[in-house]
Order: C-alpha cells, then sequence, then structure tokens
C-alpha cells in the first residue's frame, strides 16, 4: 500500500486533531489519519502533490497504529 505523508497545517481547529496532532497520514490517496507521531521502516522518497503545492514524504508498505502512542509505523 502506498502511504502519503504531509504536516497537518489546521492540526487544533475543529475536527482536525489536537494541536499535538501533526502528522497526516493518507493511504492511497483516499483514506486519511492523523497521528502525533510517525515512524518509518521502508525507503522513503519526497513528492509533490500533482493538484497543489504541497509536498508529501512517500513510501510503499503496512501500517500498523499505536493507538496508545498515537503513532503511524510503516513497515
Amino acid at each position: 500500500m502506498k502511504y502519503s505523508i504531509r504536516f497537518n497545517k489546521t492540526r487544533g481547529q475543529p475536527g482536525r486533531g489536537t494541536s499535538d496532532h501533526v502528522w497526516r497520514v493518507f493511504e492511497d490517496h483516499k483514506k486519511e489519519y492523523l497521528f502525533k507521531n510517525v515512524k518509518i521502516n521502508v525507503p522513503s522518497y519526497s513528492e509533490k502533490e500533482s493538484i497543489s503545492d504541497d509536498w508529501n514524504i512517500s513510501c510503499e508498505g503496512t501500517l500498523v497504529i499505536d493507538k496508545e502512542t498515537s503513532t503511524a509505523i510503516i513497515n
């Protein structure tokens, strides 16, 4: 599965997580998750969104969610 990670510029606003939820993780550009922490254990690369000026860190892998620490772990 492809994952794209982007800084959450709207953190702390209604529906956008707390001010500590600084990472947006997109699964195949469809489903979005908000996390406080991200750990990437696979090769990654930068990628510019084709429809905006936003940049992502992207990678292929499997997402493991640690709810206790609000961490996205991509293996």
